[in-house]
């Protein structure tokens, strides 16, 4: 696994945390994610030989500690930015009074739905696309 590739790449999960705070509004947020997606398998294609699907996944799952972090820290901001996302928990008894609790039980689940498919697509890419041989 090429660990450091996976955390560079995280950076524009992190800017996308910090980003679907306050600045990228609910409707478009996917076509960013989308780009984001595509980019970073076709990274994955080039510069891993093996394990594209392992590195996609892991990639989204780091993704998903960034936006953990962010949702839960500045919660009210990001809730009164995506009132659809914010008003999930209510028909849940107990997360309805705690929806930091419910960001954080349900962002690492998304992050691993969406790690599958990342690794999807860093695997797909991976069957066009040659990875380049190592740096000797």
């Amino acid at each position: 696994m090429n660990w450091k590739l996976i955390f560079q790449m995280s950076l524009f999960g992190l800017i996308m945390a910090f980003g679907t705070v306050s600045l990228i509004p609910e409707r478009t947020e996917f076509i960013y994610w989308i780009v984001i997606f595509v980019f970073c398998a076709f990274v994955i294609a080039k510069q891993c030989a093996h394990k594209q699907f392992w590195h996609g996944f892991w990639l989204s799952m780091v993704n998903s500690v960034w936006i953990t972090f962010a949702h839960i820290y500045f919660y009210h901001t990001y809730a009164a930015k995506h009132p659809d996302i914010a008003s999930m928990g209510t028909n849940m008894n107990f997360l309805a009074s705690h929806p930091r609790l419910l960001v954080l039980i349900f962002c690492p689940i998304f992050g691993a739905a969406f790690g599958v498919l990342q690794g999807v697509f860093a695997f797909l890419i991976s069957r066009f696309v040659k990875a380049m041989p190592p740096a000797v």
